[in-house]
């Protein structure tokens, strides 16, 4: 059983969650695998409630003063993975497996894509970050970069690069430097999402088999 699955079958203690004058407490939800923070919607004990029970989250509407079960209109459901409160027990975070990589209305994946006025993708980890520039560097090269003129050699240099940096990993390793450790393996990182990027694997399936993993 994973760490995920123990968390959010474990009982919620809903008559310890603080709810506000309203009866409703705030809850973000999170993408479980980089991290992206998908939305922000309000619960009630009897949404909080159908969301332990049903495994996908529900919420309370306040314009239109009744429960919804997020995606039974679109499709977009969202798969609940873990459920935790925070230390005042007055906010939620719900991890979750969003069906369709979308959660907004608007059809963006997340409710927070907007930066003065500018539509932009959500922050996510690290690895994700630099896997979009990487891509973004396929899809739109500019004579300049490294990641294109990498890209644009092909297979052999990408997994002449990854030989390479995978050996350096290795001494780094053998000579017990742990910033050369650190270095070594950023480059060995980067390198793998190259070659990703270059086979058009995302690196959302390389998450979703680390988490298959932890079972």
């Amino acid at each position: 059983m994973s760490v995920d699955r123990e968390i959010i079958n474990q009982a919620i203690p809903i008559e310890k969650i603080r709810y506000d004058d309203r009866g409703l407490v705030p809850a973000i939800v999170q993408d479980y695998l980089d991290g992206t923070i998908l939305m922000m919607a309000w619960m009630n004990r009897e949404s909080l409630q159908k969301t332990l029970e049903t495994k996908e989250t529900w919420f309370w509407s306040r314009s239109r003063a009744e429960l919804w079960h997020k995606g039974a209109t679109s499709g977009h459901i969202q798969k609940v993975r873990s459920l935790r409160y925070d230390c005042d027990s007055d906010a939620l975070l719900i991890s979750v497996e969003q069906i369709g990589d979308v959660a907004c209305h608007t059809g963006e994946r997340s409710c927070f894509h907007r930066v003065d006025g500018q539509v932009v993708p959500p922050p996510a980890d690290t690895l994700s970050q630099l896997f979009a520039v990487i891509c973004d560097r396929r899809d739109y090269p500019t004579e300049d970069s490294y990641t294109c003129k990498l890209l644009n050699s092909g297979d052999n240099k990408i997994l002449k690069k990854l030989g390479e940096e995978t050996a350096e990993v290795v001494m780094a390793c053998k000579d017990d430097d742990s910033s050369a450790i650190a270095s070594e393996v950023a480059d060995l990182l980067y390198h793998t999402l190259v070659a990703l990027a270059h086979h058009k694997v995302e690196l959302k399936d390389v998450y979703r088999k680390l988490q298959e993993r932890r079972r």
